[in-house]
């Protein structure tokens, strides 16, 4: 359950806004003065400081200033009904999350909350990178033993100790912003913010305001000053996910923030001295991006300092057992409940199935089965039919997911058929150049990486072989020459 303290010297407004956020999954305690709050806030906890700049006695800005000096990760929102003053603008330069305007558009003040309440939320909960689950003390793990994800670990390891930037790579699904959070909470700025921005889910032109800021009027609707996402972290870290979404401008303005340190807010010519860890993330491959002129080359290597790929579920399907066991037991925890045993017909089930959603796809398909089970074991009948084999659905290229067995003798009108029902499955998957860049990662797999005979077995030439290459992104990932 999350905490959020309230401060304000009005009790009608800390009355209204205690009715407007009443949840059960949000404990609430109220303080009338800066000084009050502070002292509920030594005992209460909050993970959300919720304060009126305007207040009889220590003002909400002295207040801010006191809690950053002795609770630096604390989120503090600003209330104000003077949305033009520079006591709000000088609020925010102190590290306030976010500040609104009275009166409230309810809507638009619940998810800004409910937004801070995450962040909140992420920045407490310790990621463990650990190989081996010996305890099940922590909520949040990244967990694997297989060698790939060894060495995950071990890049998590080395680049936490540093600032350096880190570049963090893979298909969605596969945890990137888990392992950002736990290069975070390894790091040195453990102890500073952490906020993360989702590039490709913030409007174009709303995503270079939410990064930097934006001074009155320099668009139709800004009509306050507000700052920037790099500004409130300021000596923490940033996550900045699905990067390659970014367009052009954005991506200049991200290259200065990496290159000198600083930023200036849309509409504005000051240059704003920030010092912030960035950690990105994709599941594009950038290098092909660079080649097509879509991302700038000289910022690809300003991020890919670290580089730290996550393979797809499909390449470790040594992990599902234990990754399985690991969401049985959150789902016990969360339900109060004895875990679920599993059919090893269900393992077995799920380790041939091609996972195209990756870890959250197989979360998701525990999930589903622990509300279906009918007892206290999950059987094949619990899993989704596309997983378990049982609707019809059919498999997978062989190709595509390195299957073997009757379907690599399927003729081409079936295995086309089986093409299109895995797209429907996967509304996002382009089925050519999906198929086409595991049909050479597969060749050369087959061949220890040799360009002429994978150019044979595949019936094409070896300049288009590297052009396959190229286009794909392959070279880092299969370290070919």
């Amino acid at each position: 359950m999350s905490k959020l303290l309230l401060i304000d010297d009005e009790a009608d407004v800390r009355y209204s806004i205690e009715r407007i956020l009443a949840s059960p999954d949000l404990e609430l305690a109220t303080a009338g003065s800066g000084e009050e709050g502070l002292k509920v806030i030594s005992k209460f906890k909050p993970d959300l400081v919720l304060m009126d700049v305007r207040m009889g006695g220590m003002t909400g800005l002295e207040t801010l200033r006191k809690i950053r000096a002795t609770e630096p990760k604390l989120l503090v929102i600003l209330m104000t009904a003077y949305g033009t003053t520079q006591t709000a603008i000088e609020a925010m330069k102190l590290g306030a999350y976010d500040y609104l305007l009275k009166p409230f558009d309810i809507p638009k003040f619940k998810e800004i909350v409910g937004n801070a309440l995450k962040a909140a939320n992420d920045m407490k909960q310790v990621v463990s990178y650990q190989p081996l689950l010996e305890s099940e003390d922590y909520e949040l793990g990244i967990i694997g033993r297989s060698g790939a994800m060894q060495q995950v670990f071990k890049l998590i390891g080395q680049v936490a100790v540093s600032d350096a930037t880190a570049l963090v790579t893979g298909e969605s699904g596969t945890g990137k912003e888990l392992v950002a959070r736990a290069i975070y909470h390894h790091s040195n700025r453990s102890a500073q913010p952490f906020l993360a921005v989702n590039c490709a889910a913030i409007p174009e032109q709303l995503l270079e305001s939410e990064l930097f800021g934006h001074e009155k009027g320099s668009f139709t609707g800004a009509t306050v000053q507000r700052i920037g996402k790099f500004e409130q972290c300021n000596k923490g870290t940033i996550f900045l996910d699905e990067i390659g979404d970014m367009t052009p401008t954005t991506q200049t303005k991200i290259l200065r923030v990496l290159q000198n340190g600083t930023c200036e807010r849309v509409g504005g010519n000051s240059p704003i001295h920030v010092d912030v860890r960035v950690i990105a993330a994709t599941n594009k491959p950038l290098e092909a991006a660079v080649a097509a002129k879509q991302f700038r080359e000289d910022l690809f290597y300003r991020l890919n300092v670290v580089r730290i790929h996550i393979p797809p579920l499909r390449d470790r399907r040594d992990d599902i057992p234990l990754l399985v066991n690991y969401f049985i037991e959150k789902l016990a925890r969360e339900f109060q409940r004895p875990p679920k045993s599993i059919a090893a017909s269900v393992i077995k089930a799920l380790e041939k199935y091609h996972w195209p959603g990756n870890v959250r796809e197989l979360e998701n398909a525990i999930r589903r089965a622990h509300v279906m089970a009918k007892s206290d074991a999950i059987l094949l009948s619990d899993l989704p039919p596309e997983i378990s084999g049982q609707g019809g659905g059919g498999a997978p290229p062989p190709s595509a997911v390195g299957v073997e067995g009757d379907a690599a003798t399927t003729d081409a009108a079936a295995l086309a058929r089986q093409l299109f029902q895995w797209a429907k499955r996967d509304p996002k998957l382009k089925i050519i150049p999906a198929v086409e860049r595991e049909l050479v990662i597969q060749a050369l797999k087959e061949t220890n990486n040799n360009q002429v005979h994978a150019a044979k077995m595949l019936g094409i030439t070896r300049a288009t072989l590297r052009k396959r290459i190229d286009k794909f992104g392959i070279l880092r990932e299969l370290n070919v020459k």
